[in-house]
């Protein structure tokens, strides 16, 4: 059995996992002193609708709480972009690093969105704070885009769709 592990964590992880370890700890840490200092669940969709409470006089993103918070929550969120531009700066072969076409994404980024306004929050919001916390609507949320996600990746790959 001991011989099945190396195998299978060069498999999945053909360049190591130290900065996917990394990577967690960083999240994980973010989660716990944002949590600590606000009393706020880190939950990426959250802080999305927030920041479009600057622009749009629409009464849901202008929530009380939002604008209460939209200032230190738009650092939040332009961080996430900066500390990613600046890995691919650093570490990266350029800006673009994947051999998935931008219109994929593009379509992905939208049935995204739709999910997290489906299930009440986003991956972060339920995957890092939500299962974290043991919230049983995260652990089913959790479960359902696990099971969706593999079967869509199933699906595509007997399909025959690639990158």
């Amino acid at each position: 059995m001991s011989g099945l592990t190396p195998l299978l964590v060069d498999g999945l992880f053909p360049n190591g996992i130290a900065h996917y370890a990394l990577g967690g700890l960083l999240i994980g840490l973010g989660t716990a002193v944002i949590y600590l200092g606000t009393g706020i669940i880190a939950g990426a969709s959250t802080f999305l609708e927030s920041t479009l409470s600057y622009v749009s006089d629409l009464p849901r993103f202008n929530k009380a709480k939002y604008v209460a918070s939209r200032d230190w929550r738009v650092v939040f969120t332009l961080s996430i972009v900066a500390g990613a531009a600046l890995y691919t700066v650093l570490f990266g072969d350029g800006w673009w690093v994947s051999d998935v076409q931008a219109w994929r994404f593009a379509v992905g980024g939208v049935l995204v969105g739709v999910g997290t306004r489906i299930g009440k929050g986003c991956t972060s919001g339920h995957g890092v704070c939500g299962v974290g916390s043991r919230s049983r609507t995260s652990l089913v949320n959790v479960a359902t885009f696990m099971l969706v996600a593999i079967g869509v990746a199933q699906l595509l790959s007997a399909l025959g769709v690639s990158p």
